[in-house]
């Protein structure tokens, strides 16, 4: 079997949603939905926890004794640090085949979602060298000059009949240490899409997403 770690890098502070790794998001806090998500996905051998806040630290230790966590070291702590740069260090931490990574800020994320993404990965592994997560869009796009980017403006079809594009969400990714430490990415070079449901893929990035999100979760809670 093939050894495989989950990476969940968790920063104290954010810039567009203040606190919201530890904020309450319908009932407890956010990080905590990601972190049971992973648990039950049976294909995952450790979930590592890089983190410099103390309330995740905190409540990581407290209700989630199974997960590792690692202290994210001062030099990586600044905004402009690179993702793949904390990953890279994360990898130095946990040895395995295969990692894969997600964020706090994924809380809709399903399990059944993980562990199918996982499995289409393998199957095609090493024919395809990594797996990102994308959004299907099916939307009339232009670039900032106004140029249609998927369509003809004079062919008014049917957004349903446009040829779709694809959103990297940044749900889940898939790679190995040694295409990371490469290419200082984690998409390789035969990259495999793994198609995510829009309502699965809400991804935290601004106040506005975490309103909607806490609306969907606590609707669901009373539904």
């Amino acid at each position: 079997m093939k050894k495989i770690v989950a990476l969940v890098p968790m920063r104290h502070h954010s810039q567009r949603v203040p606190g919201k790794n530890y904020r309450p998001l319908a009932g407890k806090p956010l990080y905590q939905y990601i972190i049971e998500t992973l648990l039950v996905v049976p294909q995952i051998d450790e979930i590592l926890v890089d983190t410099d806040s103390p309330p995740v630290m905190d409540g990581l230790r407290e209700h989630f004794p199974a997960v590792r966590v690692i202290e994210r070291p001062e030099h990586l702590r600044a905004d402009d640090v690179p993702m793949n740069e904390i990953l890279a260090y994360d990898m130095s931490q946990a040895e395995a085949d295969f990692y894969l990574q997600t964020h706090s800020t994924n809380p809709l994320l399903q399990p059944q979602t993980v562990s199918r993404a996982i499995e289409t990965f393998l199957a095609q592994y090493p024919g395809r060298d990594s797996l990102f997560g994308v959004t299907r869009l099916q939307t009339r796009l232009y670039d900032q000059l106004g140029r249609a980017i998927n369509h003809n403006p004079a062919i008014l079809l049917q957004t349903q009949d446009l040829p779709p594009v694809y959103e990297e969400n940044s749900c889940i990714y898939i790679f190995t240490r040694e295409n990371l430490l490469a290419r200082r990415n984690r998409i390789g070079e035969r990259p495999l899409m793994f198609e995510i449901d829009p309502a699965e893929a809400w991804d935290i990035d601004e106040e506005l997403d975490f309103a909607i999100v806490d609306f969907l979760m606590s609707r669901g809670k009373t539904g």
